[in-house]
Formats: C-alpha cells, sequence, structure tokens
C-alpha cells in the first residue's frame, strides 16, 4: 500500500483522525491504513492516571491495543506520543443533571485541547488520533480538534471506521430495525429518557452500568468488547439474561482490564 505523504493545502500541517474499528485489526479499512501511513505520529491518551479514570499503577490497556494495532498495519516502527488524560468530574452530585453532565464535558473537553496543543507546539509534522470504532459515534475526538483548529492552522480530515453498532448487528445477525421503522441510538445514561419518550427500538452504548429493571420483558441483544480475543455475547430475554451478562461483564474486565459494550433493546411486539 503506497504511503501517502502529501501535505494538505498550501503545506498545512495535517491532523488525521482515523476511525480504526472496534478492536479487531482485520476490520480496520483499507483507507484508514494509508491514512494511519501518511502521518509522522500519533497522539494518544494515556488513562492510566486514576484522576482519568484508570487504576492507580496499572498501565492503561487501550494504549497497549493502540500499539498493537500500529505494528500490524505500519511498515515502519510507530512513533506514538503518550499523553496524561485530562481528570473528567463523573461523580453523580456534580454531574446528575443534563446540564451539568454537559458541563462537567465541555470542561473535560477544553483540558484535552490545552494538553494536545502543548503536545502539537512540542514535536513537528502530521498527526493521527486512532479513535476506536467510529469517530461519528460517542466520541469526542472531532468536538476536540475543531477547537484546536480554531486556534493554529491545520488540515483536519476524518477517515471512517468500522462501528460497534455494525459489529453487534453483525455478530447477532440482526437487521437493527423493523421494515420501515426507526433505530434510536442513545447511551446507558440516558436509556430510561429513550424508553419514556416511546422508542421501541434502542441501541445502547456507553454503559458503565447496565440497569433496566422495568424492562425485564424487553429483548436484549448483547456485546462486550466486540472485535478483540476476549469478546462477549449474549441474547435473550431481559429478565432471564441479564445475570448472565453482569457476569460477562464481570470477565472482560478480570481478562482484558476494560470493558466497552453495547446493545439492542426492543419492546415486545416491536
Amino acid at each position: 500500500m503506497a504511503d501517502e505523504r502529501a501535505p494538505g493545502p498550501a503545506g498545512a500541517r495535517r491532523i488525521r483522525i482515523i476511525g480504526v474499528g472496534p478492536g479487531d485489526p482485520d476490520q480496520v479499512t483499507l483507507e484508514a491504513v494509508a491514512a494511519m501511513r501518511s502521518v509522522d505520529y500519533f497522539l494518544v491518551t494515556d488513562k492510566s492516571n486514576p484522576t482519568s479514570g484508570g487504576k492507580r499503577g496499572m498501565p492503561d490497556p487501550l494504549v497497549h491495543a493502540r500499539e498493537r494495532l500500529l505494528d500490524r498495519h505500519l511498515d515502519r516502527p510507530a512513533v506514538v506520543v503518550k499523553i496524561a488524560d485530562a481528570p473528567r468530574e463523573r461523580r453523580a452530585e456534580f454531574t446528575g443533571t443534563g446540564e451539568e453532565y454537559r458541563a462537567a464535558v465541555a470542561t473535560w473537553h477544553a483540558a484535552r485541547v490545552e494538553k494536545y496543543l502543548s503536545a502539537l507546539d512540542q514535536h513537528e509534522g502530521d498527526v493521527g488520533f486512532l479513535v476506536w470504532g467510529d469517530p461519528a459515534f460517542y466520541d469526542s475526538t472531532i468536538r476536540v480538534v475543531d477547537q484546536i483548529a480554531e486556534r493554529i492552522d491545520v488540515e483536519v480530515d476524518v477517515i471512517p471506521g468500522i462501528s460497534s453498532v455494525q459489529l453487534l448487528a453483525a455478530r447477532h445477525r440482526l437487521v437493527l430495525h423493523g421494515v420501515g421503522r426507526p433505530l434510536f441510538v442513545t447511551t446507558g445514561r440516558a436509556v430510561r429518557e429513550a424508553v419514556a419518550d416511546g422508542h421501541d427500538n434502542i441501541v445502547v452504548m456507553l454503559n458503565r452500568a447496565i440497569a433496566l429493571d422495568g424492562l425485564e420483558d424487553w429483548q436484549i441483544w448483547w456485546g462486550g468488547n466486540l472485535g478483540t480475543a476476549h469478546e462477549e455475547l449474549c441474547a435473550g430475554r431481559v429478565g432471564d439474561v441479564l445475570p448472565d451478562i453482569e457476569r460477562a461483564r464481570g470477565r472482560l474486565r478480570d481478562a482484558a482490564g476494560w470493558v466497552m459494550d453495547i446493545f439492542l433493546l426492543r419492546a415486545p411486539g416491536a
């Protein structure tokens, strides 16, 4: 595959936001591989600091996963610049309302911008950000880089990736929606709101916990750490399989050190 190192317009420095799929190196697109080979280095956030959501003294397993992916697809040693992630407010008393949560996320994004600008100032050349799944689905990188582009002269592009939404459907051999029917995508934090609003066919991402009390008769198709060696799947009536899902989440934490899960939730009769 050609090494695409052509500069941006008028030689502008490039930031490339690269979707690398849910975890399986074979699900990285050819376009993403070409983009990875076109940059000079990669900025990677390191969440091993407990204030960033990591465990004290433990390396960030997602940093290692990105390094393995680069080893697989690059034709030269990767230059990886690791940045300690900015602290993020997660305490319920400060993020309980939608307004408080959005304010906490905005503060976190602003802190990330400052850290990335400092790293960009210290390293020359084009830079790549590796984003799990697709950058368009519940990921902050595009928003953060847009703020960077307001302050320095860079050319930004986005390379799409296979999303966990697609892989969940493939693993369970699903069409995600009924004939002529909508599909609603939200987060674990907002799933109750989606149900209250009348949505009956819901993809749920970003689950710190799975709380589905009162939805025992709904159907669920769940996947954890999709595309990785530790992938787990489960499907059935919520009331029947939720204990199995919780056990699978525990196995993933023990085996991989992290859990990224997603599920389709469908009302009876939907």
